[in-house]
C-alpha cells in the first residue's frame, strides 16, 4: 500500500517561524499524531548555518548582511552553510521512513532525484555527481540541456575539459527515529548575489545557478511547488494531495 503525503503550501515564511512549525510536526509524526507531510514555501533572505558549519564560510560582516535584511540562523540539518531567499522553492519533508526506507543515503538520494526530475519538468538536465564528496543537485552550466555524468566527475575533481559545474539544488537533511525534517532548496529565480555573502556548502571553486541563471523563463513559484508533487508521489512511491495554508498540529491549540 502507498504511503500518503500531505503537501502544504505556505508562500512566503520566515525561517524561524517555519523551523519552529517543522519541530512541533516532527514532535506529532514521532508520536503518530499526525501523518506524513511536506511543506513547500519560499524563505525571506537568510544565511543557515548546518552542524558542520564553518564560521569562515560566512563571508560578509555582520554590519553588512545586517544592512541588507540578511538573517543568520543556526539550525540542526546536516551540512554546512547555505542562503534562502525569495524566488527558491524549498521542501521540508516530515516523514516517516519506517518500515521499509531506513536508509539515510537513500533518502538523500531521493530527495536529489526530486529535484533532477523537477529541473527536466523545466528543461534542464540536471544530476548528481556520484563518487565525489558533492552532494545536492547541479548542472552544466556551459549545456544545460545535457547532461553527462563522466564530465561532471571530472569537474569535481578538478580534470580539465570537465563540466562546467553549478549548483541548482541543496539538501541538508536531519532525522529524528527515522523521521525526516529539514530537506531541499531549489533555485528558481533566487537573486545569486546572496550566495556571494558565503562559500556555500563550504565549495568554493565551484558556482551556484538556477532556473532562471539558465535561461528558463522563471515561472511562479507556486507553479514549481504544484510541479514537484508528481516528483514526490513517484520517487516516494507516495499518494500526493495538495493544499494551501498551515497544517495543524495536534495539541497547538
Amino acid at each position: 500500500m502507498p504511503r500518503t503525503i500531505t503537501a502544504h503550501w505556505l508562500g512566503r515564511i520566515g525561517y524561524e517561524e517555519a523551523h519552529a512549525l517543522q519541530k512541533r510536526l516532527l514532535a506529532a509524526r514521532i508520536a503518530g499524531e499526525i501523518g506524513d507531510v511536506v511543506l513547500l514555501l519560499e524563505h525571506d533572505a537568510v544565511i543557515t548555518l548546518g552542524r558542520s558549519a564553518k564560521s569562515e564560510n560566512v563571508i560578509v560582516g555582520e554590519d553588512l548582511r545586517a544592512a541588507q535584511g540578511v538573517e543568520l540562523v543556526e539550525t540542526g540539518r546536516g551540512g554546512d552553510v547555505t542562503f534562502h531567499g525569495p524566488g527558491q522553492l524549498v521542501a521540508y519533508p516530515i516523514l516517516d521512513l519506517k518500515p521499509d526506507r531506513c536508509d539515510v543515503r537513500r533518502y538523500v538520494r531521493d530527495l536529489e532525484e526530486v529535484m533532477i526530475r523537477l529541473a527536466r519538468t523545466y528543461g534542464v538536465a540536471a544530476g548528481a555527481v556520484p563518487g565525489s564528496k558533492l552532494v545536492g543537485v547541479w548542472v552544466d552550466t556551459a549545456s544545460p540541456a545535457e547532461w553527462d555524468e563522466d564530465r561532471a566527475r571530472d569537474a569535481s575533481i578538478g580534470v580539465p575539459n570537465g563540466a562546467l559545474l553549478g549548483k541548482i539544488g541543496a539538501i541538508g537533511v536531519r532525522l529524528s527515529r527515522w523521521v525526516t525534517m529539514h530537506g531541499f532548496a531549489f533555485n528558481v529565480a533566487t537573486d545569486l548575489a546572496g550566495f556571494g555573502m558565503i562559500v556555500p556548502c563550504g565549495i568554493r571553486e565551484l558556482d551556484v545557478t538556477s532556473l532562471e541563471r539558465l535561461g528558463v523563463a522563471p515561472p511562479p513559484l507556486e507553479e514549481v511547488a504544484r510541479a514537484s508533487l508528481e516528483h514526490f508521489a513517484s520517487v516516494f512511491d507516495a499518494a500526493v494531495t495538495w493544499t494551501a495554508g498551515t497544517p495543524r498540529v495536534p495539541g497547538s491549540g
